[in-house]
C-alpha cells in the first residue's frame, strides 16, 4: 500500500471513529461493547467540567446572597436601630422595594443554570440513549443469573454467590463500589417494566431498604423514592401472588403518602382478597425465573460458567499432557507453540501464548473504529437479539502485516488454508457489559442458509484465540475458521474482543 493509500486509509479509519460514538448513542448501542461504555467517559468529563463552572458561579453568587443577608440580618439584631433615622427608613424602603425582588429574581441564577442546561444540551446526542439503561440493568441481571450472585451483595459493591450458609467470593474489584437505592430501583424497574417479578422482585426490595435507610434526605440526581420503590415493589408482590407482601408494602406506602387514592383503593382490594382467601396470608411466592426459550442448554452453559476454574485436577490425569507443538511446518520450528491437552472426549486443546500483548492491543486498535452491533442471521435479515451482547468488526488481512503474520501462524499450527475462499476474514469481537453470546453452532443447521447461496460450502473448524489487555479487559481473540476440508468451502475467521 503506497503513502496515499496509507493516507487515505488512515482519513477513512478516523472519519468513522468520529461517526461512530454520535451513532452508537443514538442507537442506543452503548451498553453493548466496553469500547462504547469507554468512551462515554469522555462526555462525563466535559459534563464535570460544566458542573464544576456551574458550581464556582454559584459560590460566588450564594458569597454575594450571604453578604446582603448578613448586612440586612445585623439591623434587624441591633434592638437601638431608630426608624426615625431617615437614612435607615430610606434604605429600608429601598431594600424592600428594589433589593429583595434583585435578590429573588437574580439574573445571575438564571445565567448560571442557562449556561449548565446549554451545556448539557450540546452533550446529549454524545450520550447513551434510555435503550442502554435497559441494556446495563438486563446485563447485571444476566449477570445474576448465570454466577448465582447475590443481589444484595452487588449492591454493596461485592460479587458473591450464596448458597444456603456458604457465601463465595467470585470476584474482587480493586475499587469498592456500591450501587444507590436509586441505582436498584432503576434495575428493578427495568425487569417490573418488563414483567419479569423474579429480578423485579430483589432489586426492589435492596431499592426499598436503601430507601428506608436514607429517608428524608433529598438527592437531586435521584429519579426515583420510597414511595416508587414501594409502588412497584407491592405490585410486583401482588403479580407474583403474594397478596399478604402487597397490602403490608401498599400500607407503608400510605404512611408516606396518605392523600393516593390508587393506592388505598389497592389496599382494600388486597383486604378483600385475604378475607377471601386466608390461606394467603402466610402464603410465601415461588416466583419462576423467565424462560429463555432460544436456549435449550441453559443449565448446562451456566453450570460451566460457575465452576469456571474449580477443576484443579485435571493435571493429575495421566492421559493429558504438555508439549511444544510445530505440526512439522517450518514457520513454528525456531517458535514451536506450547501445547496443553486439557480433555480428551470432546478433544480440547489449548495453544499458550499464541498472540502476544502487544499484537492483542494492535488488532483491537485496528478494529475499534469499525465496530458495530453484532447480529444473528434470521431469515434473509440479520438482526441483533438479547442472546448476543456485543459488537464486531471485520477485518482484512491488507490492514495491517501483522495479521498476514496472524494467518501464517495459524495456517502452519492448522495444515489448513485460511485464506479466502476458505476462510473468512478475521472477525473482531467486543462483548459489552454482561456482554455474551449463549450457545450456538458456528455452522449453518439450515439449508436454507446464505452459507449455501454462496456456493463455499458450511463451516467445519472455529479456530479461537483468547488474550488478556491492560485495564483489567479480558479480551477474545477468536479467530473463527470453518474450513471445508473438501475444498469447496468457506471458512470465517473472527477475533473477540
Amino acid at each position: 500500500m503506497g503513502p496515499a493509500a496509507r493516507l487515505a486509509a488512515l482519513l477513512a479509519l478516523l472519519a468513522l471513529r468520529a461517526g461512530d460514538r454520535a451513532g452508537a448513542a443514538a442507537r442506543g448501542d452503548t451498553f453493548s461493547a466496553l469500547t462504547s461504555v469507554a468512551r462515554a467517559l469522555a462526555p462525563e468529563r466535559r459534563l464535570l467540567g460544566l458542573l464544576r463552572r456551574y458550581l464556582r458561579g454559584e459560590e460566588a453568587r450564594l458569597r454575594d446572597l450571604t453578604r446582603f443577608y448578613d448586612k440586612v440580618l445585623s439591623l434587624h439584631e441591633d434592638s437601638a436601630t431608630p426608624v426615625s433615622n431617615p437614612l435607615l427608613a430610606f434604605t429600608l424602603i429601598k431594600r424592600l422595594q428594589s433589593d429583595w425582588r434583585n435578590v429573588v429574581h437574580s439574573l445571575e441564577a438564571s445565567e448560571n443554570i442557562r449556561a449548565l442546561k446549554d451545556g448539557y444540551e450540546k452533550e446529549e446526542q454524545d450520550l447513551p440513549a434510555f435503550e442502554d439503561l435497559e441494556g446495563a440493568a438486563r446485563a447485571l441481571m444476566r449477570l445474576q443469573d448465570v454466577y448465582m450472585l447475590n443481589v444484595k451483595g452487588l449492591a454493596r459493591g461485592v460479587f458473591q454467590r450464596v448458597t444456603g450458609s456458604a457465601v463465595t467470593d467470585l470476584y474482587s474489584p480493586r475499587r469498592l463500589f456500591s450501587l444507590t437505592a436509586d441505582d436498584c430501583f432503576q434495575v428493578g424497574k427495568v425487569a417490573y417494566d418488563m414483567g419479569d417479578y423474579y429480578h423485579a422482585i430483589p432489586w426492589l426490595e435492596e431499592a426499598v431498604s436503601l430507601f428506608r435507610g436514607s429517608y428524608g434526605e433529598w438527592k437531586t440526581e435521584d429519579e426515583g423514592s420510597l414511595e416508587d420503590a414501594l409502588d412497584h415493589l407491592a405490585f410486583a408482590y401482588f403479580q407474583a401472588g403474594n397478596v399478604s407482601c402487597a397490602l403490608s408494602l401498599s400500607r407503608e406506602f400510605l404512611l408516606y403518602s396518605p392523600d393516593n387514592k390508587r393506592m388505598a383503593r389497592n389496599v382494600l382490594k388486597y383486604e378483600k382478597l385475604l378475607a377471601e382467601s386466608p390461606n394467603q396470608v402466610v402464603a410465601e411466592a415461588v416466583i419462576q425465573r423467565p424462560n429463555v426459550p432460544h436456549l435449550q442448554t441453559r443449565d448446562t452453559y451456566e453450570g460451566l460458567c460457575q465452576t469456571l476454574g474449580s477443576q484443579p485436577t485435571h493435571y493429575q490425569i495421566p492421559s493429558l499432557y504438555c508439549s511444544y507443538e510445530t505440526n512439522s511446518s517450518p514457520f513454528l520450528l525456531l517458535q514451536p507453540v506450547r501445547k496443553e491437552v486439557i480433555h480428551l472426549e470432546p478433544y480440547v486443546v489449548l495453544y499458550h501464548d499464541f498472540v502476544s500483548d502487544s499484537e492483542a492491543q494492535k488488532i483491537r486498535g485496528l478494529a475499534e473504529p469499525w465496530l458495530q452491533r453484532s447480529v444473528v442471521a434470521s431469515g434473509e435479515k440479520q438482526l441483533p437479539v438479547e442472546y448476543r451482547i456485543s459488537k464486531s468488526a471485520w477485518l482484512k488481512d491488507t490492514v495491517d502485516p501483522m495479521l498476514v503474520t496472524l494467518d501464517h501462524r495459524i495456517a502452519a499450527l492448522t495444515g489448513l488454508d485460511v485464506q479466502p475462499p476458505y476462510a473468512e476474514y478475521l472477525q473482531v469481537v467486543n462483548y459489552g457489559i454482561g456482554g455474551h453470546y449463549e450457545p450456538h453452532f458456528d455452522h449453518a443447521t439450515s439449508p436454507t442458509s446464505p452459507l449455501y447461496r454462496m456456493k463455499s460450502g458450511n463451516r467445519v473448524a472455529t479456530f479461537m484465540i483468547y488474550a488478556m489487555i491492560r485495564m483489567g479487559s479480558g479480551v477474545t481473540l477468536e479467530a473463527k475458521r470453518p474450513w471445508d476440508l473438501t475444498d469447496t468451502g468457506r471458512g470465517r475467521e473472527n477475533l473477540s474482543l
